[in-house]
């Protein structure tokens, strides 16, 4: 065989190695069942639509669904029974814009 094959790269032990960081995180709120705040208008919008999507998507949802929903004039109980793409529709026939719901929980 030849003997003048090159060396195998060997890197030598450089001892221990930190170069890691260290992370902490804390939730900022004092009640951990309320959510950050919001500020960004648009992701309130995509965030109450989701919302809505998933109270009308979930699997006991059949043709009604007990919601309080907060609007600009103020809390309110309500069956919904249908959404489309800019309102909800009460058991009542009432007619709720999704602008001016400001947050919405299923019961």
């Amino acid at each position: 065989m030849n003997s003048k094959l090159p060396n195998v790269f060997h890197n030598r032990k450089a001892g221990v190695i930190k170069n890691n960081k260290e992370v902490y995180y804390s939730k900022e709120t004092a009640n951990d069942n309320k959510p950050l705040p919001v500020e960004d208008d648009n992701i309130k919008k995509i965030i109450i639509k989701k919302k809505i999507n998933d109270i009308f998507s979930s699997k006991d949802f059949i043709y009604k669904a007990k919601a309080i929903i907060s609007t600009k004039d103020g809390d309110r109980e309500v069956v919904l029974i249908h959404k489309n793409n800019n309102a909800l529709l009460t058991i009542d026939n009432e007619s709720i814009p999704i602008s001016d719901i400001i947050d919405i929980k299923k019961i």
